[in-house]
């Protein structure tokens, strides 16, 4: 199995494997695929820094990727300070009496503070592409859309790839005009931020709508290779997957989130605006159901409402509770059976897609 997408990045399969997590974007990469680093959790330039030293020397120097959340267009935004201040009372009410009615204590001194509350805004998803243009990334990937025109030149003249997910097909013409390299067709079957037009309706509007020369990535609902080989019939040159990896042995979490995961059905997500501001796919639970409930405020804008549950995030994920654990992931979990080492995913991956395609080969 392999496409011009490989020469393109210099992988061996058309697999890129989105992942918050270093251990897993290493994995990804020394099997073969396109690791790339989710960088929203980093505060700060210095920890994204030190992860990314870490990675240039874990891939054994083979390519990898970095995804950053940036808009095309720079908003106006302020300190968190600043922005706390436009969170209103009666939000920061209800998140306390929904945890408090879930039983979720609060955070003991020694509990990791895991939320990435500055990564959301744009001033510090610059300082990712900063800091990332130092070391040797292939690709840069934007989750909103393309990133700013100075940005891609700037990865441009760095020699990286630009990539950015497309929910519609006039979003992917959009992005093809903006710069981008390759378009990552999202479905709505994805976790985190999705849009509303299934995979196997989108791929090949996008795959038309951007022409023969431009890349496409399949995303959403991919998690095994049966699932690749059709990505590939509609047009796309590779896949990117994401909640896969989250089954992953190397994929560190707590076993209260690793246990949801794996009793977890396809039917079991949501897609909400309560994570970012945004609509974003995550589990199904009774944290998700408390803010559908009809006393449950809206949410807020983007990055207001990743400020105002940021802690109760930390909270939640530490609470040992499978049913509570606040968790982007898109309907593949359903597949997501048994914790498994991410080369041998992959080397499924690959050869189900193979034996898939030889098998429709000869049905020519």
């Amino acid at each position: 199995m392999r496409t011009d997408l490989c020469d393109l990045l210099g992988i061996d399969v058309p697999i890129v494997g989105f992942s918050p997590s270093e251990q897993v974007v290493a994995a990804i990469s020394r099997a073969g695929g396109l690791g790339v680093l989710g960088c929203v959790r980093f505060n700060d330039g210095d920890e994204l820094d030190r992860v990314l030293t870490w990675l240039d020397s874990e891939v054994g120097g083979r390519p990898y990727g970095v995804d950053v959340v940036m808009p095309g267009r720079v908003p106006t935004e302020g300190t968190p300070a600043d922005l706390g201040k436009l969170i209103p009372d009666g939000h920061r009410d209800f998140v306390e009496r929904t945890l408090l009615r879930l039983g979720v204590p609060p955070l003991g001194v020694d509990e990791p503070r895991r939320a990435g509350v500055l990564g959301w805004l744009h001033s510090v998803a610059r300082t990712h592409v900063d800091v990332a243009l130092t070391h040797r990334p292939r690709l840069i990937a934007n989750a909103l859309g393309p990133p700013p025109p100075d940005v891609i030149a700037r990865a441009h003249a760095h020699g990286l790839a630009v990539a950015a997910l497309a929910g519609r097909a006039d979003h992917a013409r959009s992005h093809l005009a903006g710069g981008v390299d390759i378009v990552v067709a999202q479905g709505y079957e994805a976790g985190g931020h999705t849009g509303e037009i299934a995979s196997m309706v989108l791929v090949p509007e996008v795959v038309d709508a951007v022409g023969a020369d431009v890349p496409v990535l399949a995303a959403g609902g991919i998690g095994s290779g049966r699932q690749i080989a059709a990505a590939l019939a509609l047009g796309a040159r590779g896949v990117w997957m994401g909640s896969v990896w989250l089954g992953t042995a190397e994929y560190q979490t707590t076993e209260a989130l690793r246990q949801a995961l794996l009793d977890a059905r396809s039917s079991d997500t949501v897609r909400t605006r309560i994570y970012t501001g945004k609509p974003a796919r995550l589990l199904r639970n009774r944290w998700t159901e408390a803010w559908a409930d009809e006393s449950a405020p809206s949410p807020l804008p983007m990055p207001l409402q990743n400020l105002l549950v940021s802690g109760a995030h930390d909270r939640l994920m530490e609470s040992g509770d499978p049913t509570v654990v606040p968790m982007p992931v898109g309907q593949i979990v359903g597949r997501m059976n048994e914790v498994r080492p991410v080369a041998a995913v992959l080397a499924d991956l690959v050869t189900e897609a193979d034996e898939t395609l030889a098998r429709l080969g000869k049905m020519a």
